[in-house]
């Protein structure tokens, strides 16, 4: 089955023929590094990096190219309001580096480039030049706007007409445009704000001029992939066709790919209602995993509600995962043959599961070649889940080598799940030790205490002295401690 994507251009899935066989290029619109990341970023985040690692386990050579906004309005007022010695960079810095601690705790790989915006003035500066001389641009007292109605396909990507623009605008009076829509390029310097030199005095770059230049410095006039979340279609990315293509006169991006919002109880989450989640606050409480879980069960183009009940719905999840992979791991693996001349030779309930492995695992690839649908490709994922659970605890379950190769196969079909969708990376006894341990955090109750008195009852039961050992589990069972003494040792966890 061939890849399709939906393309917001178009309205309509299509499949996916990449400009250069065997490679991609991708750019989506990072963060403006002024303040610490919430769970709208990591959702697009999230989304862009499966994307992108799906599009690799297909072998595709992939550049990903996610720029850093570190000129902005925003920035310039945190800078002033903050008095930092180095401006605008001392701000960006420090957000870009929180970002990047975020992105790298949820298991988000690091883009092939990052550019930030301030490294490519020249190139802006050399854009809009292109803009005024193809008559798209106008100059006004130092600033510089693009002229929208000069561009007869503005509005193609959000499907809307000039008209219908003007009629559901909301932008700032402005007497120096010459229609409400057009927008700045450049922007003449006032005071107390960075300024750059240009042919049309001191001044900063527009915030969408810097998109157009550096997708085109890394991946050229026309690439595969941009993406975005859905509030990037218009303006900013509705801008950046025009500037590119009006620039170029070739098409920016062959797909247009948006992911939906993030919402809390059936609103946008926004900063400005007051209603955002930051991804350290949420990683306080959550297992990576469990985030990305919870962020892939919903296709990607939907909206995703936010809410305890549904993350503490993707840890049960994630749970029964781990618990499936640590059964997995916990049968002593032997060397012995794996091969396909061993498979066509299983019989019975062993062949029935490999054969139901290998169904899902397409299935699983189907899910993902229609539009990257993880929400149905996790669904696979579960009964695969259930598929090893049920035989691992049938009655007639032993370890010989015909069960090997099934828990073999099922391993493996877990490691290529994972790596599409950066899940079951940790150990399963180490996930569980960080649940555990996260509940002890929340409950107020002190490891050492609680790892000292299961000594003491391990000694007290090899002195046989059972009454001090019953009293120990006793006292654990209080703090809501259950124990389980296994032939390994005595493990515990919080109920």
């Amino acid at each position: 089955m061939s890849l399709k994507i939906y393309n917001t251009r178009t309205k309509k899935k299509e499949t996916f023929k990449p400009l250069r066989a065997g490679g991609v290029g991708i750019y989506v619109c990072g963060i403006t590094a002024y303040d610490i990341c919430h769970a709208g970023h990591a959702r697009s985040a999230v989304v862009f990096d499966v994307i992108k690692k799906y599009l690799q386990y297909r072998s595709y050579e992939v550049t990903y190219v996610k720029n850093f906004t570190d000129l902005d309005d925003k920035i310039i007022k945190k800078a002033i309001s903050e008095g930092v010695s180095r401006g605008i960079s001392e701000i960006a810095d420090r957000y870009i580096r929180t970002y990047n601690e975020d992105m790298d705790a949820l298991g988000v790989d690091r883009p092939t480039i990052s550019p930030r915006a301030t490294e490519h003035i020249d190139g802006m500066i050399s854009l809009i030049n292109t803009l005024l001389q193809k008559g798209l641009a106008y100059v006004v007292d130092g600033d510089v706007y693009y002229a929208v109605e000069k561009w007869k396909d503005y509005g193609k990507l959000s499907g809307r007409t000039l008209e219908d623009l003007m009629a559901g605008a909301r932008v700032e009076v402005n007497e120096k445009k010459r229609n409400p829509l057009d927008f700045a390029l450049w922007k003449a310097s006032k005071e107390g704000e960075p300024w750059w030199d240009s042919p049309w005095g001191r001044g900063r770059p527009g915030w969408h001029i810097e998109c157009s230049v550096m997708s085109q410095r890394f991946l050229g006039d026309t690439f595969d992939i941009h993406g975005g979340g859905e509030d990037l279609i218009f303006p900013h990315h509705e801008n950046e066709i025009a500037q590119s293509e009006g620039a170029s006169g070739k098409p920016l991006a062959n797909f247009w790919i948006h992911n939906g919002f993030v919402r809390i109880k059936g609103e946008k989450m926004s900063k400005s209602l007051g209603n955002t989640f930051t991804i350290k606050d949420m990683l306080k409480n959550y297992h990576p995993e469990v985030l990305r879980l919870f962020m892939l069960t919903s296709h990607y183009r939907g909206p995703l509600d936010f809410s305890d009940d549904s993350l503490d719905e993707a840890r049960l999840g994630m749970d029964r995962f781990y618990a499936t992979l640590k059964n997995i791991r916990d049968v002593p693996a032997s060397e012995m043959d794996y091969s396909q001349i061993f498979l066509e030779k299983l019989q019975g309930r062993h062949r029935e599961v490999c054969d139901r492995l290998a169904v899902l695992s397409e299935k699983f690839l189907e899910a993902m070649d229609d539009d990257f649908n993880t929400a149905r490709a996790i669904g696979y994922t579960f009964d695969a889940a259930r598929l090893i659970n049920g035989y691992m605890t049938d009655e007639q379950f032993t370890v010989c080598p015909e069960t090997l190769f099934v828990l073999h196969r099922a391993k493996i079909y877990f490691e290529e799940v994972g790596r599409i969708l950066g899940l079951f990376l940790d150990e399963p006894d180490n996930y569980f030790c960080r649940a555990r341990d996260r509940k002890v955090g929340e409950s107020g109750l002190d490891v050492k205490e609680i790892e000292c008195l299961i000594k003491e009852r391990v000694a007290a039961r090899e002195a046989k002295d059972w009454e001090k050992a019953d009293e120990i589990r006793r006292l654990l069972a209080e703090k809501r401690v259950s124990l389980k003494d296994t032939p390994a040792g005595t493990t515990w966890e919080i109920e």
